[in-house]
């Protein structure tokens, strides 16, 4: 018998994980607290009796916690929200927050939301081994984040998440400068 992998592509029960546990952290970064997202992992303890699902929401929640200790009330900048949740690989989670922000953008700005995204979803489809269609999601964010480079760089260097997305390989950057996570 083979051992049960966590693979959000194939497996329902991955991807209802996944995504209802990324959706709380919406509300764990409103009320700077674990519990919504506790309160999802609560949903799923009979169902995730395998490990990868234990270990799954295990990472999830420690990164959530640690995410909390840099992201405070006041820091309510999606993009350096995002930045933040990247440097603790959680790029489903820079998703799902960057989404909500971009949703609400529009011009130049609603476009760098989206390339970032993509930029998020590139180190999703690595992780799983989708390298064609994380090589397509790096083509389509690279033109705009070259062009966006000023913006980025109040947070980042951009050229380090640019030089990565050109390589398109594992493991994602580390992307905010020394200093910036206490922002």
């Amino acid at each position: 018998m083979t051992e049960k992998s966590f693979e959000p592509f194939m497996d329902r029960l991955s991807r209802d994980i996944r995504n209802q546990l990324s959706e709380s952290l919406i509300d764990v970064l409103k009320q700077h607290s674990l519990q919504p997202a506790e309160k999802v992992a609560e949903t799923f303890a009979s169902k995730a009796e395998a490990p990868c699902y234990r270990d799954y929401i295990s990472f999830r929640l420690q990164r959530y916690a640690k995410s909390l200790e840099t992201i405070t009330d006041y820091h309510t900048d999606p993009l350096w929200q995002g930045f933040v949740l990247w440097d603790n690989d959680l790029f489903f989670e820079v998703h799902e927050v960057i989404e909500h922000a971009w949703l609400k953008q529009q011009g130049k700005e609603k476009l760098l939301l989206q390339a970032m995204v993509r930029a998020a979803g590139v180190y999703i489809k690595l992780e799983y081994g989708y390298q064609e269609a994380a090589g397509k999601l790096a083509a389509k964010a690279l033109p705009v984040l070259r062009e966006q480079q000023q913006r980025l760089a109040d947070y980042i260097d951009p050229q380090a998440l640019i030089t990565a997305l050109e390589h398109c390989e594992l493991p994602a950057p580390k992307l905010l400068k020394p200093g910036v996570m206490s922002r």
